[in-house]
């Protein structure tokens, strides 16, 4: 009989056919038991079967099924992962290739040259180099026993650096002097400052002792002599030296006919410093603290040789070669640089001195530039007071022969001794001395509006980064050789002037950086223009990039005695970027100000108000320098602590801005980059003047 015409088996069939739906609580249960065991053995299965009145069979087909789906759901999420990265990385590929069409040689217009030839001209560079250094080292020595310098080569003709002629290619109004070098190399001659050998030999170690004892003894008689050699001329309390009391009283063997490029300057300045004797001892004898102390005036500082180290367990006797280069924060102030030797003296309990003398190392050294500039004996005298005090009293004594003239801006100032005296020397020590005694201190010292700095840690780690984002801003200020400028023409005969590096330090964005600054005087106080440009409740009327929002400030943290030294975080409102900040600096003395800013992301506030090491945190700082203007009858006003720049009419303002042109290290600098960097100068000086009301001049 056909089966077909059975009913019993068309009945079982029909059986098998149907589709059995397991209920909530079986599919709940099913599920808890896959969670915790996606292989059941058969003793489970058995269980289960009897728990939920489910054939072992259908138990079984189960959980084979649901292995099969979580497999495909994983299969399907690492399918999508792969192919947004296999995007992305095909969307870097093509603007690559994009740019690689764009690129040209800046020196012949043709294609770039291949990665190889680039390094290998790289290498060839740094060979040139070593061996430059080891002729000079070598011919140091020959000259040293030949007791004349040996017969001078022929100068070595440099490589032809990369570099772009920015004055052709559609640049608009600006014209250019010298091209912008853009040979990026890593690091610079300032990486280099020393070709030849500082070594001290047997035989002139105790001439330079000679010379630091004689200089400790001047140094002592122009601390504790008052007038007739110390006079006050003008109504600022400055205290100047009367060249012909000291001529007599330190007569020297001098030149009959006076070098007119050559002018002395004197100065003397004392007061309080929240710092004990022996650790300002510490910081005075070591360079990488004195560095480190005085960003704003010390560009460079090195121990070459340590002659003398003191006696056991103090820095008492200790006679130091140093090698320092001193800064005002315009690129238009040329640099000063000093050869010298630092001799540390305790004369009794409490009571110390530190005497400072020029060394001349070019004689007999043909490789040493001859510096004609030079310090005479110069230094302080500390005395430890009460409560953690010492009282300072500063001397500073210079030649100086002016090899590039200083730029009209700043040349009252610079003349005036005012630029390099002792005055500004004292009063950055003291603000740094509170700045230190803030971070060092217990307390947090912070007003903080929105719980961002929870701990003493946090303050700390802010006020570490905020000084390195210092000390960065005013190293890239600095006219040093390290820092080629270029002149654009623009504002007045200052211009714009750029430069630009490769950054590679941790601590700023790896890249191409371009620097840019101008300086310009203002007809009003020092003292109003730190007020208006310090305070976020004026910055909108200056800072281009904030489209006119305005800024709230969320933290600060107090770091000296004047209201204006604060450190605080910034954030704009009805910002498209909200999870941007500013970091912000004021400080002023004596001296001067500074307003320093740089942006940092939520991520890096993190770390730093978790108290972490914020030095690897990148960042790239942009600011003013606010300087009295140091022209004669202008406010007569004296230093005070409510109005420390004293009363000057004028100040002189210079504007810095910091810009990552490029993430690649490899990649050049093009014309809209600088055209971009001169306008934001350019309005930002115009913002301010009207802000202020000093014209558009």
């Amino acid at each position: 009989m056909d089966s077909g015409d059975d009913p019993d088996a068309s009945d079982g069939q029909r059986k098998k056919k149907r589709y059995h739906r397991h209920t909530p609580r079986q599919i709940q249960q099913l599920e808890a038991m896959f969670k915790e065991c996606p292989h059941p053995d058969e003793k489970q299965r058995m269980q289960l079967s009897r728990d939920l009145g489910l054939e072992p069979r259908q138990i079984k087909f189960w959980f084979q099924n649901r292995r099969t789906q979580m497999k495909a759901q994983h299969e399907r999420a690492d399918n999508c992962a792969l192919r947004a990265e296999n995007d992305k990385i095909r969307c870097e590929n093509i603007a690559m290739r994009e740019a690689l069409k764009n690129v040209i040689c800046p020196t012949c217009g043709g294609p770039p040259v291949t990665e190889d030839s680039y390094f290998d001209e790289q290498k060839l560079r740094l060979e040139n180099a070593r061996l430059k250094e080891e002729l000079d080292r070598v011919s140091s020595m020959a000259s040293k026993y030949l007791g004349r310098p040996i017969t001078q080569l022929p100068p070595v003709q440099p490589v032809p650096i990369s570099s772009l002629d920015l004055s052709v290619g559609g640049f608009g109004n600006l014209a250019l002097g010298p091209s912008l070098d853009l040979d990026l190399l890593t690091g610079s001659s300032s990486a280099l400052p020393f070709p030849f050998s500082t070594a001290v030999s047997d035989i002139e170690k105790p001439i330079m002792a000679d010379m630091a004892t004689n200089a400790m003894e001047e140094l002592i008689r122009l601390l504790q002599t008052d007038e007739p050699l110390w006079t006050k001329p003008g109504g600022d309390g400055r205290e100047i030296l009367n060249l012909e009391t000291y001529n007599r009283i330190f007569p020297k063997v001098r030149q009959q006919f006076k070098n007119p490029d050559i002018h002395m300057e004197a100065s003397r300045d004392s007061g309080l410093v929240f710092m004990n004797a022996v650790a300002l001892v510490d910081l005075f004898m070591d360079s990488s603290k004195w560095a480190e102390f005085f960003p704003t005036i010390v560009s460079k500082a090195r121990t070459l040789e340590v002659l003398a180290a003191g006696m056991a367990g103090s820095r008492s006797g200790s006679l130091l070669m140093m090698y320092e280069e001193m800064q005002v924060l315009s690129p238009v102030v040329p640099t000063r640089e000093f050869y010298f030797l630092r001799y540390c003296q305790q004369m009794e309990q409490g009571l110390w001195a530190i005497a400072d003398v020029s060394v001349d190392l070019s004689r007999g050294n043909q490789f040493v530039p001859p510096y004609r500039s030079r310090r005479l004996p110069s230094g302080c005298l500390i005395q430890d007071m009460p409560n953690g005090y010492s009282k300072v009293t500063w001397v500073e004594h210079t030649e100086i022969e002016e090899k590039t003239p200083t730029h009209r801006l700043y040349r009252d100032l610079v003349n005036s001794g005012a630029a390099f005296g002792a005055q500004r020397w004292l009063g950055t020590l003291q603000r740094m001395c509170e700045r230190f005694a803030c971070l060092m201190a217990a307390g947090t010292s912070s007003r903080d509006l929105g719980g961002v700095i929870p701990s003493p840690e946090g303050k700390r780690s802010m006020m570490k980064l905020s000084q390195r984002m210092i000390n960065n801003f005013c190293s890239s200020l600095s006219a040093s050789a390290g820092n080629r400028w270029t002149t654009l023409s623009g504002l007045d005969d200052v211009g714009v002037r750029v430069t630009v590096h490769k950054s590679t330090d941790p601590g700023q964005p790896n890249g191409v950086v371009l620097s840019a600054a101008t300086s310009i005087w203002l007809p009003i106080s020092s003292e109003r223009v730190f007020s208006f440009l310090k305070d976020e409740r004026t910055r909108a009327q200056w800072d281009v990039l904030s489209s006119g929002n305005s800024v709230q400030e969320v933290a600060c943290v107090i770091n000296g005695s004047h209201p204006g030294n604060r450190i605080s975080l910034l954030r704009a409102l009805n910002a498209s970027q909200n999870n941007m900040l500013i970091l912000q600096e004021s400080c002023t003395d004596a001296s001067g100000s500074l307003v320093v800013y740089a942006p940092i992301d939520l991520p890096a506030i993190n770390i730093v108000m978790s108290g972490e090491d914020p030095s690897y945190i990148p960042l790239l700082p942009s600011g003013f320098t606010i300087l009295p203007d140091g022209r004669p009858g202008g406010g007569g006003g004296a230093t005070t602590s409510s109005n420390p720049m004293g009363g000057s009419s004028g100040s002189l303002i210079t504007v810095a801005f910091q810009i990552l042109v490029s993430s690649l290290p490899s990649a050049k600098l093009n014309v809209e980059s600088v055209t971009t960097v001169n306008n934001l100068i350019s309005t930002t000086v115009q913002q301010i003047k009207a802000a202020l009301n000093c014209g558009s001049g």
